[in-house]
């Protein structure tokens, strides 16, 4: 159980820090909405934790020791914590997705670019499809075929706030577009990330990237049949908010450096309708063909681990050696 006052303080967090999650989840069942509120705020503090300090490898490093204390029941006296050490109890949360997660804020503590479409994958898989994959096991939903179109809709997401946020990013030295697709369309990214504009190159990268987005998200749809019924709408609903994101992108010229493309509270309220049209055709309608389709290679670890029964407790080799990259920026750091 998760203590009263915890579970209020998550809901606050993600009331002003994930409008687009926080919309959905109103439409889930509270067996279901309140352990994935803890979920989210848990992940938006570590988020947050590593995204805005001057010491990234120490903040990785700092939240690898609360994740160790949640997994040995004894979190640190924060509210998120003790809300996801109560998740991790009740759900028999595997560690690798968590810390794939963790993995992930350790590539954006090293700055790390991503080269290829398969790379920008391997990212998003750690820091979005993972926590698509946590909702799975708070929905006690643990088929294979159902976890990975969760983890399809992780991707989708992130490429659309990838999409979303270009200009964002570059001003804060960050770029999360393929490094290929980049010099495919002349872009020098030096240039670029010393004066963001928007250009035509650039705006055919975006658009590139949300058509992978794009198909992601149809992939994505057809595992919302294999959902329990009371949970099919709340993501159903996930899906089509985060996919109009992507379209007031595409509106708006694929010009993310200038604006930042949001949907409003009323196109929220339309797409809702819609998510519970498609949500009521999933109790008409056979299984579609594509939710057996195999998961993009980039997830299939986190689809074995969420299938495991019980839980194996065990780090990658790849988590181990970006942490050992970490540990010595940091202590490089302290001298």
């Amino acid at each position: 159980m998760i203590a009263p006052g915890d579970m209020a303080a998550c809901r606050a967090m993600i009331r002003t820090g994930s409008l687009s999650f926080h919309a959905a989840s109103r439409l889930l069942p509270a067996r279901v909405r309140d352990p994935a509120l803890a979920l989210y705020a848990f992940c938006r503090v570590a988020d947050d934790d590593v995204d805005e300090v001057q010491d990234k490898a120490h903040a990785v490093l700092r939240l690898r020791e609360r994740l160790d204390l949640i997994y040995a029941g004894r979190p640190e006296p924060r509210s998120s914590d003790r809300a996801f050490a109560a998740v991790v109890e009740g759900f028999d949360m595997p560690r690798t997705l968590p810390d794939a997660l963790l993995e992930g804020l350790a590539w954006d503590a090293m700055g790390r670019r991503y080269r290829t479409l398969s790379d920008l994958h391997a990212y998003s898989a750690r820091v979005a499809s993972a926590v698509g994959v946590m909702m799975c096991v708070l929905m006690r939903v643990r088929d294979p075929d159902a976890l990975a179109r969760a983890a399809d809709l992780g991707l989708a997401m992130q490429l659309t706030n990838i999409a979303r946020d270009v200009g964002e990013d570059a001003r804060a030295g960050r770029l999360f577009l393929p490094l290929d697709w980049l010099a495919e369309a002349g872009i020098d990214v030096d240039a670029f990330l010393a004066d963001p504009r928007p250009s035509p190159a650039l705006a055919g990268v975006v658009r590139r990237l949300l058509a992978v987005a794009e198909d992601l998200y149809l992939r994505a749809g057809a595992g919302v049949s294999a959902l329990p019924s009371d949970c099919r709408l709340g993501i159903a609903a996930a899906r089509h908010i985060y996919a109009a994101i992507g379209s007031e992108v595409a509106r708006a010229g694929h010009d993310s450096v200038t604006r930042r493309a949001r949907t409003s509270r009323g196109q929220k309220l339309v797409l809702m309708g819609k998510a519970a049209g498609a949500s009521l055709l999933t109790h008409l309608m056979p299984q579609p063909a594509q939710l057996h389709a195999r998961p993009v290679p980039e997830v299939a670890f986190l689809v074995e681990a969420a299938g495991q029964r019980p839980a194996r407790a065990q780090r990658s080799e790849t988590l181990l050696a970006i942490l050992s990259q970490l540990e010595a920026r940091d202590r490089r750091g302290a001298v």
